[in-house]
């Protein structure tokens, strides 16, 4: 150990195996704050189908939370399709 460290020739002495603690006090340190202040990285795909408020997705919701069967489901769909000129692609027109 004292040929590492070099304690016996007034070197650096036993400290400097000490570093690679302090460091990886600061990297756990600066992780930790990034976490705690709201900095996440982003976790899948970002949304770029229409928003969440458009009658077509609030009737798609309705339908798959069981609150309107599939007959009404289809007959609001087909006046919203109307009514928002979807074409037969989904598509606008």
């Amino acid at each position: 150990m004292q040929t590492f460290a070099h304690f016996a020739d007034g070197g650096p002495g036993p400290w400097i195996l000490f570093f690679p603690l302090i460091w990886a006090a600061v990297v756990v340190g600066g992780i930790t704050l990034l976490r705690r202040t709201g900095w996440r990285p982003r976790r899948g795909p970002r949304p770029t189908g229409p928003d969440d408020s458009s009658p077509i997705t609030v009737l798609g919701h309705r339908f798959a939370s069981g609150e309107i069967d599939e007959d009404e489901y289809w007959r609001r769909l087909s006046v919203l399709n109307e009514e928002f000129g979807r074409t037969g692609k989904g598509g606008p027109m």
